[in-house]
């Protein structure tokens, strides 16, 4: 009789607790996850960072309630390589997201490079869980690969039950401005190339028709084909732009050609916070793939003015605004403590962004160097947050090596997947090291890539804890004591534009963080040795790649009319289908 009443009264017990979804906690070991990733974030920007004047609250509390990293690394220094290593927990050379050329990101919505089908991102494994997976905001992973409906690049073939947000990248061309960002760089190029292949081609179809030498009509062809679309892209540069890459889809369909910036922060906060709301009684994982603060910050009225660094600290200020919103629904939904939060920036904010006088990019603290400088520190070492109220200690910070791609591995783990086994994972899980059973990270040397070129090496010494790093090029700034590369707008990886270090630069980041000062065979005893070890783990890396097609090669860069999503009938693309539908969020 004794045991039937206990019995009842522990239900009783249980389900008071679950009548009440506050206190009704879940199984900590399968947390639901929020992931944000700001882009062109420079680390210092984040008041818990370092920043006094720029306000960011809402960052800086999760920072508080939870574990900062003080050494967190983006795998590029630029977006589409750093975002595809962040999904796949993978070096960009690994998967074919490393260029060899001088565009180091995809450049068209209708292009055929992307994120290849047959690499395994993190949502993919969790949705395999059992997870509801989402995307929200930024892809810039590519569309399709040989017709305009295959998205075999597309986030819903990546493992995400649901996206909303932009394919591409935001650009100045978004907006209309007298500043293209796009275009500049490529009209010179595509008229030069298509130039060339014109010349190719006469001479080829001349010496085919006189009998000069012997040509097949098939290698004809193809140059015309291939001048055309060189052609077409130069032309497309000079005012369409708007219309091929400042698209919104939802899942596989367009919404918005071209998008309405002054909706579109309001758009993608409801949809996230939406998201949140229809799956809070299931485990999920949303990725929040801020536009926040690329060029050429797109900053509601509410938030324009408010800082005290212009746009573009209005622009972060909103970021950091709209990050509060989403820890409140997480809060009001009662699923604070069942869920792994995680912040940070693909990479380091933009030195060379500018509009007039007035600086458009980020600040990276006591960090050389920026976004495209793929060695310094300022372009690959970026804010790294991470909070789960009552596993991960409150107020931690971290100064140990961690990378982005770390998080590939950390999240397979805690939704209970298995980290593959047929490919190298470059990340390490954070687990021990958040938790507090471990010192030091899985990471001895980290390899910091500008497109497929090394251009330096860091070297976590277990035995010492000294971080050594060797640079073996570093780009050439202009002007000269710049620090930047305002000359050509974003310093390049390869050509006249690095200046390449045999024996390499070697800093000690230990001491010597903001890489001021560079060691010698004079000034550091051990010189000689430490670049011999760093070199001898280059040569070990470079065993484990395999050949694998270039996503970024110039033919798969290029834009291509029948890849070119289209909400019309290709080329009259234009719709709008969110009109009047973000009222009320803001």
């Amino acid at each position: 009789m004794a045991e039937g009443t206990l019995s009842r009264s522990c239900l009783n017990i249980w389900l008071i607790l679950c009548l009440f979804p506050r206190t009704c906690v879940s199984n900590p070991s399968k947390p639901n996850f929020l992931l944000i990733l700001a882009d062109d974030l420079g680390i210092g920007d984040v008041g818990c960072y370092g920043n006094d004047t720029i306000r960011t609250p809402n960052i800086d509390g999760l920072a508080k309630d939870g574990v900062r990293f003080t050494q967190h690394i983006a795998a590029a220094a630029v977006c589409t390589p750093s975002r595809a290593a962040f999904l796949t927990g993978r070096y960009p050379i690994r998967s074919g997201m490393a260029s060899s050329t001088q565009r180091q990101v995809l450049f068209w919505n209708g292009c055929s490079g992307g994120l290849p089908p047959n690499e395994t991102t993190f949502a993919r494994i969790l949705h395999q869980q059992g997870y509801s997976t989402a995307l929200v905001g930024k892809w810039h992973l590519g569309v399709n690969c040989k017709s305009r409906h295959d998205h075999c690049h597309h986030p819903l073939n990546h493992g995400f039950d649901y996206f909303y947000g932009m394919p591409f990248t935001l650009l100045n061309e978004c907006q209309g401005t007298d500043d293209p960002e796009l275009a500049k760089s490529l009209q010179d190029t595509y008229w030069l190339y298509t130039q060339m292949i014109i010349l190719a081609e006469l001479t080829l179809l001349i010496g085919k028709l006189t009998n000069l030498f012997s040509v097949k009509w098939k290698i004809i062809i193809c140059l015309a084909i291939c001048g055309l679309l060189y052609f077409i892209s130069w032309f497309s540069s000079y005012g369409f732009t708007k219309y091929w890459n400042c698209i919104l889809m939802r899942n596989h369909d367009i919404t918005e050609q071209p998008m309405n910036l002054e909706k579109t922060t309001s758009n993608m906060l409801k949809e996230a916070v939406s998201f949140i709301e229809r799956n809070k009684n299931r485990p999920f994982l949303l990725f929040v793939s801020l536009l926040h603060v690329h060029t050429p910050l797109i900053t509601t009225e509410k938030f324009q003015g408010r800082s005290r660094h212009g746009l573009y600290g209005d622009n972060v200020e909103e970021m950091d605004w709209m990050v509060g919103r989403l820890l409140d629904v997480i809060d009001k939904e009662g699923l604070k403590n069942t869920t792994f939060i995680y912040f940070a920036s693909d990479h380091g904010g933009s030195l060379e962004s500018h509009r007039g006088n007035a600086q458009f990019g980020g600040w990276n603290g006591i960090y050389k160097g920026g976004k495209g400088m793929a060695g310094w520190e300022g372009g690959i070492r970026v804010p790294g947050i991470v909070r789960w109220p009552g596993v991960l200690p409150a107020g931690t910070v971290i100064h140990d090596l961690t990378s982005l791609m770390d998080i590939f591995p950390t999240v397979v783990h805690l939704a209970g997947g298995e980290v593959p086994q047929d490919r190298v994972i470059d990340g390490r899980t954070l687990l021990p090291l958040l938790r507090g059973t471990v010192q030091r990270s899985g990471h001895e040397f980290m390899f910091h890539y500008c497109g497929v070129f090394l251009h330096a090496v860091r070297w976590h010494q277990k035995d010492s804890g000294t971080i050594w790093k060797a640079h073996y090029a570093t780009p050439v700034f202009q002007p000269e004591a710049s620090g930047a590369c305002f000359g050509r707008g974003i310093c390049p990886c390869f050509g006249d534009g690095v200046t390449h270090h045999d024996p390499p630069l070697l800093f000690d980041l230990s001491q010597d963080p903001s890489e001021a000062n560079p060691l010698s065979a004079e000034t550091e005893p051990l010189f000689d040795s430490i670049t011999r070890r760093i070199g001898k783990a280059v040569e070990e890396h470079r065993k484990t790649l395999t050949p694998v097609p270039q996503q970024l090669s110039p033919y798969n860069n290029i834009w291509k009319p029948w890849l070119q999503p289209c909400c019309g009938t290709f080329p009259f693309c234009w719709c709008d289908e969110e009109n009047n539908k973000a009222d009320g969020i803001l």
